[in-house]
């Protein structure tokens, strides 16, 4: 697949960083030309410096033959303009876009066929919202992620000593919750992976990932760990536009306040929010933080701009009591030096929005992807076709099929029904099958499980 990405900043590397080793044919377009010679010296990519706007830009960026752009630029007007003009002049067939305003946001009439001809539109900040909205859903979850529009989820939790599971067996989970449809697919320990099975103990400390209908997802999490107290102060450090956006969308449920050290920004998100506190300062004043209660909050969240800024403010309200602290993050390297004692969980907003723009490319029927572990995994839904015969796996069973090592089948939907997958499962047409790729080189063997028979490799 020719794929070209416009805009060659964190959200543009990181989709590339993704894409690179997939063997797609990738050109990069950005204004700044050392930024695209360090990419073109780490990747085989051809790169184009230029406006990516610019009508001949996007030819020489070989928009002609391309089979998708993915235009994430800092720019929401450059990335609309962009797909616009590729639209017009170059018939693109596929157009990606990022964009942050909700003013944009908030008409969907504007993007269409008829109108401005964006097929997808990707807005990280309206993403990493429903993330943590998830979060609070479900204390004590690092992650939650949604597969068949809600009706299963995969979680991620730290067993804690005292769990109903932990030092037991896998297999026992069924033994004391024999109702419950869900499965392990994942188990990381001290850094390693380990691929689950019905033998293998669950310790103190591990990070285990399941999946379960989302009716089920606490009832599992309390075989993990003690059930934690439903959440209800929190503090926002930064009102950019995750801030704001997360505001809005927790204000009438939760206790809110956000600390926003910008005067002009904090009036005008004070005077757009209704039930949230909006407080004038610096999330790293520790008098500040002392004022307004920190000991008393159950989540600490701090979503700047600013990563360093970030995790020294989590760490300051971990160590000023705050039951819960999150830091975003969007550089991977300080994501993997942070310490889990002092900052309970860093999020990125890159590695969502990956997953976002990968189920738009992924080949075969697979309608939602999320990476997972900085890149290195992915969770997958993805949905059978064809009769016995035209596919590798519709109306055979789950023994018969050659799945790879590596790759664990989670559950599956049928119509309105979560079903948990056993050995002698069968696959039927139209099956949403959810699965946990412990390696992301497996995607190409699971696209050509889902995928007809008698189509070509464009399909």
């Amino acid at each position: 697949m020719k794929i070209i990405i416009l805009g060659a900043g964190q959200v543009g590397s990181s989709v590339l960083s993704s894409l690179a080793s997939e063997a797609n044919d990738i050109v990069v377009v950005d204004t700044q030309p050392s930024v695209l010679h360090d990419l073109s010296d780490r990747y085989d990519i051809g790169t184009v410096q230029g406006n990516a706007a610019h009508p001949i830009v996007l030819a020489k960026a070989g928009a002609a033959e391309a089979d998708m752009l993915i235009a994430v630029t800092s720019d929401d007007e450059t990335n609309m303009l962009a797909c616009q003009i590729a639209d017009t002049l170059f018939k693109l067939p596929k157009k990606i876009a990022r964009v942050r305003a909700i003013e944009y946001l908030n008409y969907k009439e504007i993007f269409g066929p008829h109108a401005i001809p964006i097929d997808v539109v990707i807005s990280p900040e309206q993403i990493v919202t429903r993330y943590i909205e998830r979060l609070l859903e479900y204390p004590g979850a690092s992650q939650v992620l949604d597969f068949a529009d809600g009706k299963v989820r995969m979680a991620s939790v730290r067993a804690h000593r005292g769990g109903l599971l932990v030092g037991r067996e896998i297999k026992e989970l069924h033994q004391h919750m024999p109702n419950v449809h869900a499965r392990i697919t994942a188990i990381f320990r001290n850094g390693a992976t380990v691929i689950p099975n019905g033998k293998v103990v669950i310790e103190a400390d591990d990070e285990v990932f399941f999946v379960a209908s989302s009716e089920e997802i606490k009832d599992v999490m309390s075989e993990l760990r003690e059930i934690d107290k439903p959440y209800k102060r929190l503090m926002f450090a930064g009102g950019g536009h995750i801030g704001k956006r997360v505001a809005q969308a927790l204000e009438n449920r939760y206790q809110v306040k956000v600390i926003e050290k910008n005067t002009r920004r904090a009036k005008k998100i004070a005077a757009e929010l209704s039930n949230t506190v909006v407080l004038l300062g610096d999330a790293s004043d520790k008098e500040l933080l002392i004022s307004e209660n920190i000991e008393s909050t159950d989540v600490f969240c701090a979503i700047t701009n600013d990563d360093e800024a970030n995790i020294l403010s989590a760490m300051l309200a971990k160590r000023l009591g705050a039951r819960r602290v999150i830091s975003l993050v969007n550089k991977s390297a300080y994501a993997d030096i942070v310490d889990a004692s002092l900052v309970d969980l860093v999020i990125s907003p890159q590695q969502s929005t990956i997953g976002s723009l990968l189920r738009h490319i992924r080949k075969g029927d697979v309608v939602q992807v999320h990476s997972l572990r900085y890149g290195e995994a992915e969770a997958i839904e993805a949905i059978a076709h064809g009769a016995r015969g035209q596919s590798e796996i519709v109306g055979q069973r789950i023994d018969q099929i050659k799945i790879p090592a590596g790759v664990v089948m989670g559950a599956l939907v049928r119509g309105e029904e979560v079903l948990q997958i056993h050995h002698d499962t069968i696959i039927e047409e139209g099956d949403h099958v959810i699965m946990f790729l412990h390696d992301k080189k497996l995607i190409r063997v699971i696209e050509k499980m889902f995928r007809l028979t008698d189509r070509g490799d464009g399909a």
